[in-house]
Protein backbone atom coordinates (compact mmCIF):
# COMPACT_ATOMS: atom_id res chain seq x y z
CA UNK A 1 0.00 0.00 0.00
CA UNK A 2 1.25 3.52 -0.65
CA UNK A 3 -0.21 6.79 0.35
CA UNK A 4 0.33 8.85 -2.66
CA UNK A 5 -1.40 12.54 -1.94
CA UNK A 6 -2.40 14.20 1.32
CA UNK A 7 -3.78 17.86 2.01
CA UNK A 8 -5.31 19.38 4.72
CA UNK A 9 -5.96 23.04 5.20
CA UNK A 10 -2.53 24.04 5.71
CA UNK A 11 -0.72 21.65 3.03
CA UNK A 12 -1.42 19.81 -0.05
CA UNK A 13 1.31 16.99 -1.19
CA UNK A 14 1.22 14.62 -4.02
CA UNK A 15 3.92 12.42 -5.17
CA UNK A 16 3.47 9.31 -7.62
CA UNK A 17 6.51 7.42 -5.57
CA UNK A 18 4.52 7.30 -2.82
CA UNK A 19 4.97 10.50 0.77
CA UNK A 20 7.17 10.10 3.54
CA UNK A 21 7.51 5.76 5.08
CA UNK A 22 5.86 4.72 1.81
CA UNK A 23 8.62 6.36 -0.55
CA UNK A 24 9.32 3.69 -3.58
CA UNK A 25 12.30 3.49 -6.01
CA UNK A 26 9.81 3.68 -8.50
CA UNK A 27 6.19 5.28 -9.49
CA UNK A 28 3.20 4.11 -8.96
CA UNK A 29 1.73 5.70 -11.91
CA UNK A 30 2.89 7.14 -15.14
CA UNK A 31 3.67 11.26 -14.62
CA UNK A 32 0.70 11.39 -17.41
CA UNK A 33 -2.81 13.25 -17.30
CA UNK A 34 -4.35 10.21 -18.31
CA UNK A 35 -2.78 7.25 -16.34
CA UNK A 36 -5.52 5.70 -14.78
CA UNK A 37 -5.73 4.35 -11.01
CA UNK A 38 -8.56 2.26 -11.64
CA UNK A 39 -7.58 0.82 -7.52
CA UNK A 40 -7.48 2.61 -4.76
CA UNK A 41 -8.84 4.52 -1.88
CA UNK A 42 -9.34 7.93 -0.76
CA UNK A 43 -9.31 8.76 3.39
CA UNK A 44 -10.95 11.96 4.64
CA UNK A 45 -12.13 12.90 8.37
CA UNK A 46 -14.46 15.71 8.81
CA UNK A 47 -16.42 17.18 11.66
CA UNK A 48 -20.21 17.10 11.36
CA UNK A 49 -22.16 19.82 12.14
CA UNK A 50 -25.08 18.76 15.00
CA UNK A 51 -27.52 20.64 13.12
CA UNK A 52 -27.03 18.06 10.47
CA UNK A 53 -26.81 21.53 7.92
CA UNK A 54 -26.15 19.79 4.01
CA UNK A 55 -22.89 21.03 2.57
CA UNK A 56 -20.11 19.93 -0.10
CA UNK A 57 -17.31 19.00 2.26
CA UNK A 58 -14.53 17.62 -0.20
CA UNK A 59 -14.53 17.21 -4.26
CA UNK A 60 -13.77 18.87 -7.86
CA UNK A 61 -15.38 18.72 -11.11
CA UNK A 62 -14.04 19.49 -14.37
CA UNK A 63 -16.17 20.41 -17.34
CA UNK A 64 -12.94 19.68 -20.46
CA UNK A 65 -13.49 17.92 -22.34
CA UNK A 66 -15.94 16.32 -20.46
CA UNK A 67 -17.79 16.88 -17.46
CA UNK A 68 -16.08 14.52 -14.55
CA UNK A 69 -16.37 15.32 -11.19
CA UNK A 70 -15.98 13.40 -7.72
CA UNK A 71 -17.88 15.20 -4.72
CA UNK A 72 -18.36 14.34 -0.79
CA UNK A 73 -21.15 15.84 0.59
CA UNK A 74 -23.40 16.17 4.10
CA UNK A 75 -26.74 15.25 3.73
CA UNK A 76 -29.95 16.44 5.87
CA UNK A 77 -30.42 14.52 8.61
CA UNK A 78 -26.94 13.34 9.24
CA UNK A 79 -24.53 11.18 7.24
CA UNK A 80 -22.70 11.86 4.10
CA UNK A 81 -23.15 11.05 0.06
CA UNK A 82 -20.70 10.32 -3.07
CA UNK A 83 -21.53 11.33 -6.38
CA UNK A 84 -19.09 10.70 -9.13
CA UNK A 85 -19.91 11.72 -12.87
CA UNK A 86 -17.54 10.80 -15.70
CA UNK A 87 -19.42 12.04 -18.98
CA UNK A 88 -22.58 9.68 -18.75
CA UNK A 89 -21.35 7.09 -16.31
CA UNK A 90 -22.87 8.27 -13.07
CA UNK A 91 -21.86 6.51 -9.51
CA UNK A 92 -23.52 7.22 -6.28
CA UNK A 93 -23.63 5.98 -2.40
CA UNK A 94 -24.76 7.51 0.61
CA UNK A 95 -24.82 6.41 4.53
CA UNK A 96 -27.25 7.72 7.06
CA UNK A 97 -26.00 8.55 10.13
CA UNK A 98 -27.65 10.68 13.09
CA UNK A 99 -25.43 12.46 14.90
CA UNK A 100 -25.05 12.15 19.13
CA UNK A 101 -25.79 16.30 18.74
CA UNK A 102 -22.45 17.64 18.96
CA UNK A 103 -19.27 18.32 16.76
CA UNK A 104 -18.52 14.61 15.91
CA UNK A 105 -15.52 13.59 13.75
CA UNK A 106 -16.32 11.05 11.19
CA UNK A 107 -14.05 9.33 9.08
CA UNK A 108 -15.25 8.13 5.48
CA UNK A 109 -13.18 6.01 3.25
CA UNK A 110 -14.10 5.21 -0.11
CA UNK A 111 -12.49 2.79 -2.51
CA UNK A 112 -12.73 0.81 -5.39
CA UNK A 113 -11.83 -1.23 -8.07
CA UNK A 114 -12.59 -0.24 -11.47
CA UNK A 115 -12.05 -3.59 -13.24
CA UNK A 116 -13.84 -5.78 -10.77
CA UNK A 117 -17.02 -3.04 -10.66
CA UNK A 118 -16.66 -3.08 -7.28
CA UNK A 119 -16.49 -0.54 -4.76
CA UNK A 120 -17.53 0.59 -0.82
CA UNK A 121 -17.57 3.39 1.35
CA UNK A 122 -17.44 3.41 5.28
CA UNK A 123 -18.17 5.86 7.49
CA UNK A 124 -16.59 5.10 10.92
CA UNK A 125 -16.34 7.31 14.24
CA UNK A 126 -12.33 7.04 15.09
CA UNK A 127 -13.88 7.50 19.16
CA UNK A 128 -15.80 4.31 18.53
CA UNK A 129 -15.93 0.70 17.56
CA UNK A 130 -18.62 1.97 14.99
CA UNK A 131 -18.79 1.47 11.10
CA UNK A 132 -21.11 1.62 8.41
CA UNK A 133 -20.21 0.25 4.75
CA UNK A 134 -22.21 0.54 1.87
CA UNK A 135 -21.37 -0.77 -1.61
CA UNK A 136 -20.48 1.20 -4.42
CA UNK A 137 -21.83 0.17 -7.62
CA UNK A 138 -19.26 0.35 -11.01
CA UNK A 139 -17.12 3.15 -9.64
CA UNK A 140 -15.12 4.81 -12.19
CA UNK A 141 -10.83 5.31 -12.14
CA UNK A 142 -9.34 8.29 -11.10
CA UNK A 143 -6.92 9.89 -13.99
CA UNK A 144 -4.04 11.49 -12.72
CA UNK A 145 -5.59 14.64 -13.88
CA UNK A 146 -8.58 14.03 -11.67
CA UNK A 147 -6.30 13.23 -8.54
CA UNK A 148 -4.37 16.48 -9.06
CA UNK A 149 -7.64 18.18 -9.20
CA UNK A 150 -9.22 16.68 -6.03
CA UNK A 151 -6.03 16.75 -4.11
CA UNK A 152 -4.39 19.26 -5.04
CA UNK A 153 -7.00 21.88 -6.06
CA UNK A 154 -6.27 22.21 -9.38
CA UNK A 155 -9.73 22.55 -11.13
CA UNK A 156 -13.18 23.46 -9.36
CA UNK A 157 -12.15 21.67 -5.99
CA UNK A 158 -13.85 22.52 -2.52
CA UNK A 159 -12.22 21.56 0.86
CA UNK A 160 -14.87 22.82 3.77
CA UNK A 161 -13.62 24.68 6.80
CA UNK A 162 -15.60 21.36 8.71
CA UNK A 163 -12.60 18.94 6.49
CA UNK A 164 -9.40 17.49 8.94
CA UNK A 165 -7.51 16.23 5.84
CA UNK A 166 -7.68 13.69 2.91
CA UNK A 167 -5.39 11.36 1.79
CA UNK A 168 -5.42 9.24 -1.41
CA UNK A 169 -4.12 5.60 -1.65
CA UNK A 170 -3.08 3.27 -4.45
CA UNK A 171 -4.59 0.16 -2.82
CA UNK A 172 -7.79 -1.12 -1.01
CA UNK A 173 -7.38 0.85 2.58
CA UNK A 174 -8.36 -1.59 5.50
CA UNK A 175 -11.35 -0.37 7.80
CA UNK A 176 -11.69 -1.28 10.94
CA UNK A 177 -9.22 -2.32 13.66
CA UNK A 178 -5.96 -0.65 13.26
CA UNK A 179 -2.29 -0.30 15.03
CA UNK A 180 -1.78 2.56 17.45
CA UNK A 181 2.01 2.03 18.99
CA UNK A 182 5.30 3.58 17.37
CA UNK A 183 7.45 0.86 16.11
CA UNK A 184 10.21 1.21 18.49
CA UNK A 185 7.68 1.58 21.71
CA UNK A 186 9.65 -0.62 24.07
CA UNK A 187 7.51 -3.60 25.58
CA UNK A 188 7.75 -5.68 28.55
CA UNK A 189 8.77 -9.09 27.90
CA UNK A 190 10.85 -11.64 30.19
CA UNK A 191 13.61 -10.99 28.03
CA UNK A 192 13.89 -7.45 28.57
CA UNK A 193 12.27 -4.89 27.03
CA UNK A 194 12.07 -5.09 23.41
CA UNK A 195 10.76 -2.69 20.33
CA UNK A 196 6.93 -3.24 19.82
CA UNK A 197 7.99 -3.67 15.80
CA UNK A 198 10.43 -6.54 16.71
CA UNK A 199 7.87 -8.67 17.79
CA UNK A 200 5.94 -11.62 16.18
CA UNK A 201 3.75 -14.29 16.71
CA UNK A 202 5.09 -16.77 19.36
CA UNK A 203 6.87 -13.85 21.47
CA UNK A 204 5.45 -13.34 24.83
CA UNK A 205 5.08 -10.03 26.72
CA UNK A 206 4.46 -8.99 30.56
CA UNK A 207 0.77 -7.99 31.41
CA UNK A 208 0.04 -5.12 33.79
CA UNK A 209 -0.83 -7.98 35.71
CA UNK A 210 2.53 -9.58 36.22
CA UNK A 211 1.85 -12.59 33.96
CA UNK A 212 3.13 -13.87 31.35
CA UNK A 213 1.28 -14.36 27.70
CA UNK A 214 1.94 -15.03 23.76
CA UNK A 215 1.73 -13.07 21.27
CA UNK A 216 -1.26 -14.22 19.06
CA UNK A 217 -0.50 -11.93 15.79
CA UNK A 218 1.56 -9.04 15.19
CA UNK A 219 -0.18 -5.85 12.72
CA UNK A 220 1.36 -3.04 11.29
CA UNK A 221 0.12 -0.36 8.94
CA UNK A 222 1.29 2.93 7.16
CA UNK A 223 -1.56 5.96 7.88
CA UNK A 224 -1.71 9.69 7.04
CA UNK A 225 -0.19 11.28 10.24
CA UNK A 226 -3.61 13.33 10.72
CA UNK A 227 -6.23 13.99 12.63
CA UNK A 228 -6.88 10.38 14.45
CA UNK A 229 -3.90 9.16 13.26
CA UNK A 230 -1.55 12.31 14.19
CA UNK A 231 0.92 11.13 16.69
CA UNK A 232 1.04 11.94 20.01
CA UNK A 233 3.86 11.89 22.74
CA UNK A 234 3.13 10.37 25.87
CA UNK A 235 6.04 12.15 28.14
CA UNK A 236 7.77 10.13 30.97
CA UNK A 237 7.61 10.40 34.24
CA UNK A 238 3.39 10.51 34.07
CA UNK A 239 1.67 7.62 33.67
CA UNK A 240 4.57 5.86 35.08
CA UNK A 241 6.38 5.70 31.92
CA UNK A 242 10.38 5.13 31.96
CA UNK A 243 10.52 7.44 28.66
CA UNK A 244 8.80 8.83 26.55
CA UNK A 245 6.64 6.66 24.07
CA UNK A 246 4.55 7.79 20.98
CA UNK A 247 1.00 6.54 19.78
CA UNK A 248 -1.77 7.12 17.88
CA UNK A 249 -4.38 9.66 19.49
CA UNK A 250 -6.83 6.52 18.96
CA UNK A 251 -4.47 4.34 22.03
CA UNK A 252 -5.58 3.67 25.01
CA UNK A 253 -4.05 4.40 28.62
CA UNK A 254 -4.78 2.40 31.75
CA UNK A 255 -5.39 5.11 33.89
CA UNK A 256 -5.98 4.61 38.04
CA UNK A 257 -5.97 5.95 41.38
CA UNK A 258 -8.51 7.63 43.85
CA UNK A 259 -10.29 10.28 41.57
CA UNK A 260 -11.06 7.19 39.02
CA UNK A 261 -12.30 5.04 41.87
CA UNK A 262 -14.09 8.45 43.27
CA UNK A 263 -15.56 9.43 39.74
CA UNK A 264 -16.33 6.11 37.99
CA UNK A 265 -16.87 3.19 41.16
CA UNK A 266 -13.84 1.20 39.55
CA UNK A 267 -10.22 1.00 40.35
CA UNK A 268 -8.49 1.91 36.10
CA UNK A 269 -10.52 3.19 32.96
CA UNK A 270 -9.53 2.93 29.71
CA UNK A 271 -8.82 6.91 27.82
CA UNK A 272 -7.67 7.16 24.29
CA UNK A 273 -4.40 8.99 24.44
CA UNK A 274 -6.02 12.01 22.34
CA UNK A 275 -7.85 12.78 25.89
CA UNK A 276 -4.93 12.95 27.63
CA UNK A 277 -3.35 16.07 25.58
CA UNK A 278 -2.53 18.99 28.04
CA UNK A 279 1.09 20.37 26.64
CA UNK A 280 3.05 18.95 29.56
CA UNK A 281 2.10 15.04 30.14
CA UNK A 282 0.96 14.40 26.75
CA UNK A 283 1.51 16.56 23.79
CA UNK A 284 1.33 15.97 19.52
CA UNK A 285 4.81 15.03 17.79
CA UNK A 286 5.95 16.10 14.92
CA UNK A 287 5.57 13.82 12.13
CA UNK A 288 6.03 13.55 8.07
CA UNK A 289 2.72 13.25 5.73
CA UNK A 290 2.82 9.40 6.73
CA UNK A 291 3.19 7.42 10.03
CA UNK A 292 3.81 3.58 10.64
CA UNK A 293 1.94 2.04 13.69
CA UNK A 294 2.06 -1.46 15.03
CA UNK A 295 0.20 -3.56 17.66
CA UNK A 296 -0.46 -6.90 18.87
CA UNK A 297 -2.72 -9.24 19.68
CA UNK A 298 -2.89 -11.29 23.06
CA UNK A 299 -5.65 -14.04 24.26
CA UNK A 300 -7.81 -11.96 26.18
CA UNK A 301 -7.13 -8.33 25.12
CA UNK A 302 -4.18 -7.60 28.03
CA UNK A 303 -2.93 -4.68 29.19
CA UNK A 304 1.15 -4.79 28.00
CA UNK A 305 3.67 -2.30 29.41
CA UNK A 306 4.75 -0.09 27.22
CA UNK A 307 7.79 1.57 28.96
CA UNK A 308 6.19 1.10 32.21
CA UNK A 309 2.86 2.64 31.17
CA UNK A 310 0.19 0.24 31.22
CA UNK A 311 -1.57 0.67 27.24
CA UNK A 312 -4.07 -1.17 25.84
CA UNK A 313 -3.49 -4.38 22.84
CA UNK A 314 -5.48 -4.01 20.23
CA UNK A 315 -9.32 -5.09 20.91
CA UNK A 316 -10.83 -7.12 17.67
CA UNK A 317 -13.89 -8.21 19.33
CA UNK A 318 -15.62 -10.91 18.16
CA UNK A 319 -14.43 -10.10 14.24
CA UNK A 320 -13.61 -13.49 13.28
CA UNK A 321 -17.23 -14.49 13.33
CA UNK A 322 -18.17 -12.05 10.69
CA UNK A 323 -15.92 -13.14 7.14
CA UNK A 324 -16.88 -9.49 5.43
CA UNK A 325 -15.46 -7.33 8.23
CA UNK A 326 -12.34 -9.85 8.56
CA UNK A 327 -11.55 -9.65 5.26
CA UNK A 328 -12.40 -5.56 4.97
CA UNK A 329 -9.95 -5.32 7.74
CA UNK A 330 -6.32 -5.22 8.65
CA UNK A 331 -6.44 -8.97 9.31
CA UNK A 332 -6.65 -10.39 5.68
CA UNK A 333 -5.51 -13.31 4.98
CA UNK A 334 -5.06 -14.32 8.77
CA UNK A 335 -6.04 -17.70 9.62
CA UNK A 336 -9.09 -17.13 11.69
CA UNK A 337 -8.36 -19.70 13.69
CA UNK A 338 -5.24 -18.14 15.19
CA UNK A 339 -7.28 -15.45 16.63
CA UNK A 340 -8.92 -15.09 19.78
CA UNK A 341 -12.18 -13.57 21.12
CA UNK A 342 -12.34 -10.70 22.48
CA UNK A 343 -15.33 -9.68 24.46
CA UNK A 344 -15.79 -6.82 26.78
CA UNK A 345 -12.41 -4.32 27.12
CA UNK A 346 -10.67 -5.07 30.13
CA UNK A 347 -11.61 -1.81 31.89
CA UNK A 348 -14.16 0.65 31.32
CA UNK A 349 -14.00 2.94 28.65
CA UNK A 350 -14.40 6.43 28.99
CA UNK A 351 -16.32 8.20 27.10
CA UNK A 352 -14.99 11.98 25.63
CA UNK A 353 -17.11 13.81 28.49
CA UNK A 354 -15.97 12.02 31.34
CA UNK A 355 -12.55 11.82 30.40
CA UNK A 356 -12.56 15.56 30.01
CA UNK A 357 -14.08 15.38 33.94
CA UNK A 358 -10.91 13.49 34.58
CA UNK A 359 -8.26 15.33 33.25
CA UNK A 360 -9.59 18.44 34.88
CA UNK A 361 -9.95 16.73 38.60
CA UNK A 362 -6.30 15.57 38.14
CA UNK A 363 -4.84 18.92 36.86
CA UNK A 364 -6.51 21.06 39.97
Amino acid sequence: MTWLALTDHAERRLSLRGLGVDKRDDPVLPDDPRSLLVRGSIMFETRMSPDGRPQVLFGYKTVHPVHRSLVFQAIPGGGVAMVQVQGRDISHAAIQHKGSGRTDVLRITYSWDSPAKWGRMTLEKPEEMMQITVPVPNPRPLSLEDIRGLMMGQQDQTFAPDMIFAALSDQIEPIGPAPTLAPETPVATPWGYRPAGDLQRGDTVYTQGGEVVPVLQTVTRALPARGSHAPIRIRAPYFGLKRDIVVSPEQRLVIDGPEVEYLFATESVLTPARHLVNGFAALPDRAGPVIRYVQVILPQHETILAAGAPVESLYIGRIRRNKDKMDASILVGIDRNTLPEHGREAHKVLKWYEAITLAKRRAA
